[in-house]
């Protein structure tokens, strides 16, 4: 039966593959392959006959059956065991492959090419399929959280189907352009940008279920390959492909969830709002007491659900002789925990291999696809549920504004300045974005017959996503009210084509116990970007804006890996790149990398020790840029259309404007120039294994948004190349093996980093008079900011005033120390507090099996990183409780301080946010051999985001920014999932 149902499967593949099917009148060898420790079956080990083009692969149960004549040799390989050579000497053969915990052999993608670990010189981390997280994983980054030491990925908010912020090594390569990694998919570098709609990121509409694994590029020496865009370092991902030879497999996943509300702000409670109301002496509290309510309102309880989700994958793979077929396709959606919130993403992918002319010639396509709804929820609900007047009900009993309650003036028309009702603001406004995505690629990858060794590759690859979306405020909502309306259309348009063409040459000198790898390439990448905006209010002046820019990178590739005796490995790269978006006396930039590394465990003095079985000590440098800048011509002088509101009178006749914009004619590349120092370690058979890295950072020609004197430009801040940075830190990793038995294992990975940034220069002269310049921008006034850019400290530092306290710990209202001691309280007295990167940031992964259950679990630290609550800064004062004819809620900090007014620069609220985290804890069960040879059944429960340790007051202690302002909160998810297979 189940035979039947795979063949009817099939048919739902997208190709067949016949091209280099042969039948054979060989012989056929077979057996079954099982694990050394546990004396289980082995599923997936790839099978050739070494010299030719027969494979296969084994089954369920570890059997398998290859055509093969006697004499032949076998190669089993399997990643995590050790690759094994036999020669054929009967029809049966059984094999039991040894685990290679280190996998010291196992072969890992870097740029434009690849190496083994035992190889490689630089900082690389590499985390597979069975590392990853489990959960409710709608963007790929969230399967590394807390995988890799030096690597942030800092979860992203509650609104579904957003992407998490990623750094690698602090990320701190630039103050005004992008921190964000290079990201590369199956060879073709994607799109760095942001746009509005789905496409927040290059990863959210990739189906995590498609990707194989993350190879994170972290030092320069293995970074510099990709040049001007590797300062904030690489991500490699690389997505499932066939096995040539493997018979049919079907592979089902399936999952439901549900989001709670881990916490809430902490605002009054309607009774206590009514007693602050009542015992306060500020005249805003009797502004608002014959305003309050009889209602008991939780507006936070009105605006948030249950967040219920589903995600189902289909997977079809089938090997031929000379060939491979791997489909799947994918449905996911995703509520949020804020009502009308949802993420809908269908996805679909087909990577096809095809080897021709004895192998001499592969061909891999790759081509993987989403289309993705957002349904976004009102950005303002979160505010106003945190601030509308707890004691007022949530419906008004009459017919207007939808029936909510509102604010109003007397004439019954919506008070414009008061809050409007959150619920109102959800159930009356609708924003939905539909996103269309592809990426592919094919390579061409041809061993020449005629050299041994020289290699020739071509890569042509594409990325186009495609945006729409409209809003509606309808007219009888009182939000809508003044323009009677309001409908906005917005989308976007980019797509990206790339050429690869690379020269390999590989020489092998036995004699002389050497190898050598060359490298030579040329690459051209070109993106195009269209960005629209069409407002369309009932009453008043529709306005609209669309804006289409490219550019383009070329770049020449060297590289040249030398190994004497696997002892002693160097490598050295180049790359050139020119880039559109600078002038053209600034257009090109070299990028060089050298590395060294030190096999210690390969000499003499150590090939028997029983103790260390893999020491290696690298040392690396290495120069990469940065031109992820925001704007294409920079450079060039621009002329833009003015604004309706700044339309110029000829009679009675106003004509728009046409202004130029500022520009710098000399902007260029950021620079950065990367010293790296490890040494990876092995004991006991590499049951205990990992890694000791120290690194440090220079970045030069720092791109940084400062003021412009009046009168030397066109615009009063400009962007333009003035800054250094420092970046300085240490890594550790340690994986341990516990225990290896046939019911029982257990495996432990650690990893910990230190972490500093400081500024070094920000102004062409030194100026002991520049303060640096402001960040971090806050609610609570206008224009205010609470984190400054200033030489000598870390980035985004808090710039505030140092609270004094009475003897019982409270803060006293308007005083603050005198650090200037001049006898005035005034800005001279504001000192830098903290910043929101941590010092240090850890990781801790468990995984055990006991007989047919496993658990893991991924725990998170950050130490050392502080937070500004600005919700509690904004409105945890007497003030907030009335104002423009409405009442406010305020936040229960007020219950403590008793502050009259808003202290917004007080470094009361720049707060230690320190925390320990339970991303996921995962309980499965695998039914195995209960269900019969051709199926594989797991069923398993995942708490992600189970629990939070922290002193921090806000909801969550993990802002991108460090400025807590109401942001969409992470929900604590319940899942419950099947893997089928057959």
């Amino acid at each position: 039966m189940i035979k039947k149902i795979r063949n009817k499967l099939f048919l739902l593949i997208f190709f067949t593959s016949s091209l280099g099917y042969t039948l054979s009148a060989q012989s056929t060898v077979s057996g079954t392959i099982t694990d050394e420790s546990t004396n289980q079956p082995i599923l997936g080990v790839n099978i050739v006959v070494k010299g030719s083009s027969t494979g296969t692969t084994s089954d369920f149960d570890g059997n398998y059956a290859i055509s093969a004549e006697i004499g032949d040799i076998l190669i089993f390989s399997y990643i995590g065991y050790r690759t094994q050579e036999i020669s054929v000497s009967d029809e049966t053969l059984n094999v039991v492959l040894q685990e290679d915990t280190a996998n010291l052999d196992e072969v890992v993608v870097i740029g434009y090419g690849t190496t083994t670990v035992r190889d490689a010189t630089g900082a690389i981390e590499k985390v597979d399929t069975d590392e990853f997280n489990n959960g409710a994983i709608t963007s790929p980054e969230q399967l590394i959280t807390g995988k890799t030491a030096g690597v942030s990925v800092i979860p992203p908010g509650g609104q579904p189907g957003q992407a998490g912020t990623i750094r690698i090594r602090g990320g701190n390569s630039s103050l005004s352009a992008n921190n964000n990694p290079l990201v590369v998919i199956d060879g073709v570098p994607v799109d760095q940008g942001t746009t509005r709609g789905s496409t927040v990121s290059p990863l959210n509409t990739i189906n995590p279920n498609d990707i194989e694994s993350f190879v994170v590029l972290k030092d320069a020496s293995s970074t510099a390959i990709y040049g001007s865009r590797a300062s904030a370092g690489v991500i490699l991902i690389t997505t499932k492909q066939g096995a040539v030879g493997s018979p049919l497999r079907v592979q089902i996943d399936a999952n439901g969830s549900v989001g709670t509300v881990a916490r809430t702000t902490d605002v009054l409670s309607a009774q206590e709002y009514r007693e602050a109301v009542q015992q306060s002496n500020s005249p805003n509290a009797a502004l608002a007491l014959p305003l309050l309510g009889n209602a008991n309102t939780n507006w936070q309880n009105q605006i948030f659900q249950k967040a219920i989700g589903t995600n189902t994958n289909l997977t079809l793979s089938k090997g031929y002789q000379n060939s491979s077929i791997r489909t799947s396709i994918g449905y996911t959606t995703q509520e949020g925990l804020v009502k009308t919130s949802k993420f809908e993403r269908t996805s679909g992918s087909i990577n096809y291999r095809q080897f021709m002319f004895d192998r001499s010639l592969s061909i891999e396509m790759n081509i993987r696809g989403a289309l993705t709804q957002d349904d976004f929820a009102n950005p303002g609900a979160l505010g106003t549920a945190a601030q509308f007047d707890p004691t007022q009900p949530v419906y008004s009993g009459s017919e207007n504004y939808g029936g909510f309650y509102e604010w109003l003036q007397p004439n019954g028309d919506p008070n414009n300045l008061a809050p409007r009702n959150p619920l109102g603001l959800l159930l009356q406004y609708e924003n939905i974005s539909k996103t269309k995505r592809a990426i592919g690629n094919v390579k061409f990858n041809y061993n020449a017959p005629f050299l041994k060794g020289l290699n020739a590759n071509v890569n042509l690859g594409f990325d186009y996503s495609e945006v729409d979306g409209n809003t509606d405020t309808p007219a009888s909502s009182a939000a809508g009210f003044l323009a009677q309306g309001t409908v906005t259309n917005y989308g976007s348009l980019r797509r990206s084509v790339l050429a690869d063409f690379f020269l390999n040459y590989d020489l092998e000198l036995e004699k002389l116990k050497s190898k050598i790898e060359v490298m030579a390439g040329h690459t051209f990448q070109k993106f195009y970007r269209f960005n629209f905006n069409n407002n369309q209010p009932t009453l008043g002046t529709p306005t609209s804006f669309e804006f289409a820019t490219h550019n383009a990178i070329e770049s020449y590739v060297g590289r040249l890996r030398y190994s004497f005796d696997s002892r002693y490995l160097f490598n050295f790269t180049f790359r050139t790149d020119g880039s559109s978006r600078f002038g053209g006396d600034n257009r090109w930039g070299d990028f060089y990398s050298g590395a060294f590394a030190w096999n210690i465990s390969e000499e003499k003095f150590l090939e028997n020790s029983k103790v260390i079985s893999n020491l290696k000590l690298r040392l690396g440098y290495g120069q990469t840029g940065q031109q992820e800048i925001g704007v294409d011509f920079g450079y060039l002088p621009a002329y833009v259309n003015g604004a309706d509101d700044q339309r110029y009178p000829l009679g009675d006749t106003f004509y728009n404007t046409v202004r130029p914009s500022g520009y710098d004619s000399n902007i260029k590349w950021e620079e950065s120039e990367t010293y790296n120092i490890g040494l990876d370690y092995g004991f006991f058979d590499n049951k205990i294994s990992g890694s000791i890295e120290y690194f440090t950072r220079e970045t030069t020609d720092v791109l940084n948004l400062i003021p412009v004197a009046s009168g030397t430009n066109l615009t009063n801040q400009l962007t333009t190349n003035i800054g250094d940075l420092e970046n300085n830190g240490v890594e550790f990793t340690l994986s341990t093996l516990l225990a290896n038995k046939k019911d029982f294992s257990w495996t432990v990975d650690f990893n910990a980093s230190y972490l500093t940034n400081k500024i070094l220069k920000l102004n062409i002269v030194d100026d002991p008079s520049f303060i640096g310049v402001p960040t971090g921008f806050i609610g609570g006034g206008i224009g205010n900011s609470i984190q400054i850019h200033r030489v000598g400290h870390p980035q985004s530092s808090y710039l505030v005033y140092k609270q004094v306290y009475n003897e019982s710990g409270v803060p006293i209202e308007g005083v603050y120390e005198d650090l200037n001691e001049d006898g005035i309280i005034d800005s001279n007295d504001l000192y830098i507090k903290e910043n929101p990167a941590a010092d240090y940031l850890m990781g801790l992964s468990s995984y055990t099996r006991y007989k047919n259950w496993d658990l893991s679990f991924t725990l998170r630290a950050s130490i050392g990183n502080y937070a500004y609550n600005n919700v509690a800064s904004s409105s945890g004062n007497a003030f907030g409780l009335h104002s423009l004819n409405s009442n406010r809620n305020v936040h229960v900090s007020f219950l403590e301080t008793g502050f009259q007014n808003n202290q917004l620069f007080s470094d009361y609220y720049v707060q230690e946010a320190s925390f320990l985290k339970m991303d996921n804890i995962t309980l499965g069960y695998d039914f195995g051999e209960y269900l019969g040879d051709d199926i594989g059944l797991r069923i398993n429960a995942t708490v992600q985001n189970a629990f939070t340790i922290t002193n921090y007051d806000g909801i969550d202690p993990e802002i991108a920014n460090g400025i807590d302002n109401n942001f969409f909160p992470r929900p604590r998810t319940f899942l419950l999932g099947l893997n089928l297979n057959f």
